[in-house]
């Protein structure tokens, strides 16, 4: 122990002011800690904010797409049936499948503009006529006609794919939609076989695949949209 006061107090005055310091700087850290993340969390709410609004807008589209195509194939498959069993209800059910491909079309044209949206209605609108052709050589058993038909039905299937990949060609290869449409195509007909055959557990089988298919077809669809146009999606 030092026998100068002095020193004793010196030692205590230093001892004091490194704790004084410490203390300061242990504040201010602590301060500066607490500032910092009350910065974070508000830009972090904000992130998160805006990723739930974009989230939310991409899945109410996807819906929308979603919904589209079932009615597509909704109104297609009462169609099928009506026609093959010389329904009263055959002429309301085609106007409104008609009317699905008018909506399918207005769809996308907040995104490719009114031209193409009225050329997809025009192709769409094909599509339908085409299979209520086929549908009626098939009925009839002309084999002949039903090659025809068969033949021009498919061949408006891949203008519908082209048209899709023009307008989105890094989303939607001209493979892959048409690969796509083909399928579409394929299902309806085995759809339409099996109906108009009364192999209606089989028929019930057809739209299950049908369903599963067309669900894919239009998130294919509604994730190249979003793709393209990622700012109308944030």
């Amino acid at each position: 122990m030092s026998s100068n006061p002095t020193a004793g107090r010196r030692g205590t005055v230093t001892l004091a002011g490194l704790v004084a310091v410490a203390s300061a700087t242990l504040v201010l850290a602590l301060s500066g800690t607490h500032e910092g993340h009350a910065d974070t969390g508000h830009t972090h709410g904000d992130a998160v904010a805006v990723s739930v609004t974009a989230t939310a807008k991409r899945a109410a589209f996807q819906d929308a797409m979603r919904k589209l195509w079932e009615d597509h194939i909704t109104w297609t498959r009462l169609a099928i049936v009506s026609f093959a069993h010389d329904l009263p209800d055959l002429p309301a059910t085609q106007a409104r499948l008609l009317r699905n491909q008018v909506d399918i079309g207005n769809a996308i044209k907040p995104y490719y503009g009114r031209a193409a949206g009225k050329q997809l209605t025009a192709l769409l609108k094909e599509h339908i006529v085409g299979a209520v052709a086929l549908l009626a050589a098939a009925k009839a058993g002309d084999e002949n006609l039903i090659e025809q038909r068969t033949a021009e039905w498919y061949a408006n299937g891949n203008e519908i794919a082209d048209f899709l990949h023009e307008a989105n060609p890094r989303n939607w290869s001209r493979k892959a939609t048409r690969r796509m449409m083909k399928g579409h195509l394929d299902h309806t007909v085995r759809e339409a076989v099996d109906r108009l055959s009364g192999k209606y557990e089989a028929d019930v089988r057809d739209y299950d695949k049908i369903h599963a298919h067309i669900l894919m077809m239009a998130d294919t669809l509604s994730k190249g949209i979003i793709k393209q146009f990622p700012r109308r999606f944030r």
